[in-house]
């Protein structure tokens, strides 16, 4: 039996999963969390074949909270399963150190493929993963204004798209309002972007600011 740690802060969805994992007869959820800090408790405390973590949390979440888990238990396979496109973020998850990364729209029988993959030590990604990952390894490929950033500065820019100001982003991310406003600089500069307004507008066509964004 794979037995499986859930992490989502949402209660149906960590319902729904078990639920799904039930039906396949070789994968149980025999842990859940709610957050990411608990996820690195329950990692640090307990042996498990896979973790199934969403990218927006309360505390650690996102790539930082894929990079402790690592840190911590460097063969537990994760499978990011989230409600951000492949296209956002797959690529980013991979590096963290994740094994695998679906969106919350694939099928069941996707997901229980994905998980019993990468418990078996290998990696799950979809066609479209494979070609950003493509992508990404070219020389002189052109990238989007966003992908040159790196994983704090895209973090930054997602809570400004999400409405926060300098100190209400220095206050979440634990960082003091300079250093802010630092990122915020840098931001538009290898953006090349003018002001505040165009960043939010990018970040809607893109897609990047709709949700708590993961952090690094």
């Amino acid at each position: 039996m794979i037995r499986v740690l859930v992490a989502d802060d949402h209660t149906i969805v960590r319902e729904g999963l078990k639920q799904i994992l039930a039906r396949s007869g070789d994968l149980v959820v025999a842990g859940e969390a709610a957050n990411g800090n608990d996820v690195l408790k329950m990692v640090r405390e307990h042996e498990w074949d896979v973790l199934v973590t969403d990218m927006s949390m309360p505390g650690r979440n996102g790539l930082e909270l894929i990079k402790l888990v690592k840190a911590a238990r460097p063969k537990l396979p994760v499978l990011v399963l989230s409600m951000y496109g492949e296209e956002q973020f797959a690529v980013r998850a991979i590096r963290a150190g994740a094994s695998g990364y679906l969106n919350k729209e694939s099928a069941s029988d996707q997901l229980v493929s994905a998980i019993r993959k990468i418990a078996d030590g290998g990696v799950y990604v979809s066609p479209a993963v494979s070609e950003a990952l493509l992508r990404n390894v070219r020389d002189g490929e052109r990238r989007l204004p966003h992908e040159q950033l790196s994983d704090r500065e895209l973090q930054v820019l997602q809570l400004i798209a999400g409405g926060q100001s300098v100190n209400d982003i220095a206050a979440t991310l634990n960082l003091s309002p300079k250093t802010v406003s630092t990122h915020k600089a840098r931001i538009l500069e290898k953006m090349k972007l003018s002001n505040q307004a165009e960043l939010i507008r990018y970040a809607i066509t893109h897609r990047l600011g709709d949700a708590v964004p993961p952090s690094i």
